[in-house]
């Protein structure tokens, strides 16, 4: 993956106490389940296609937020276990997933996830590494991992210079957020993923797409934890410019924000 500044930064921890990671979205909820993107189908037939992914698969969905990343895979009828250590998410998820029986929501942190010894076929962390303790977490995801099990790391990975948009839309971010380039799951390269599961993953990648009117993308704008917030000094000059960027670069009254959906995935010895 792409790294901002080619260094490998201290990421907050998920559920670590006084840090504030654990509230850091607690105001964003609404606009994270409106804007954030979902992951693409084709995951599903990938999964399959590799072997990881069965009728009777139970999957563990780490770090689940408000359900964006377990749906994908209770639609396809898998057992789901939500590890969601943040409140208001966590309870957005089990709105958002009330409607399916195989879901189960689990208040824990991805060091801790509370779940039985070897119970689990499928680890899944959508847009969550970031925030785990690499080591305490890889202790827990064996202990609850099966023996054959798999765990399965995915970003929606915003491209940032593929258009003249997205281009102008990242300088945008670095010139209003706090603590992006701190907090940017982009400063998880190689060195973590190789440490993580010891040299032996590898990845895949999909498309993805999302388009915008403009108060889409103030929605978005404001899902990330990193962006101020209506009441901060910046706020309201920081949505003059993004309604400047949107005017400049709309076609038909929207702009297209491209990813690349992003899998590591492997097995840990």
């Amino acid at each position: 993956m792409s790294n901002n500044d080619n260094k490998e930064t201290t990421p907050f921890l998920l559920g670590r106490a006084g840090d504030g990671s654990l509230d850091r979205f607690s105001n964003r909820v609404d606009n994270y389940i409106k804007f954030r993107p979902d992951y693409p189908s084709e995951i599903l037939a990938f999964l399959k296609q590799k072997g990881f992914l069965k009728k009777n698969t139970v999957v563990a969905d780490i770090g689940s937020g408000t359900g964006i990343s377990a749906e994908l895979f209770l639609k396809d009828g898998n057992i789901v276990f939500g590890v969601e250590p943040n409140k208001e998410m966590r309870e957005a998820g089990e709105r958002l997933l009330s409607g399916y029986k195989n879901f189960k929501s689990i208040n824990a942190t991805a060091e801790n996830t509370s779940l039985e010894n070897s119970s689990v076929d499928l680890i899944i962390a959508g847009q969550a590494f970031h925030w785990f303790d690499k080591v305490k977490c890889k202790e827990e995801f064996k202990r609850i991992l099966k023996p054959d099990g798999v765990v399965v790391l995915m970003w929606n990975d915003r491209r940032i210079d593929s258009t003249q948009f997205l281009e102008a839309y990242e300088d945008f971010i670095k010139m209003f957020a706090t603590d992006y380039l701190q907090v940017n799951h982009k400063n998880i390269d190689e060195k973590i993923f190789n440490n993580f599961f010891e040299g032996d993953y590898q990845m895949e990648s999909f498309l993805n797409y999302q388009y915008f009117d403009l108060e889409g993308l103030k929605g978005r704008i404001l899902s990330s934890s990193y962006m101020p917030t209506e009441g901060h000094k910046d706020f309201d000059f920081m949505m003059s410019v993004l309604k400047k960027i949107f005017t400049r670069f709309q076609e038909d009254g929207k702009v297209t924000i491209e990813y690349d959906t992003k899998l590591y995935y492997g097995q840990l010895t």
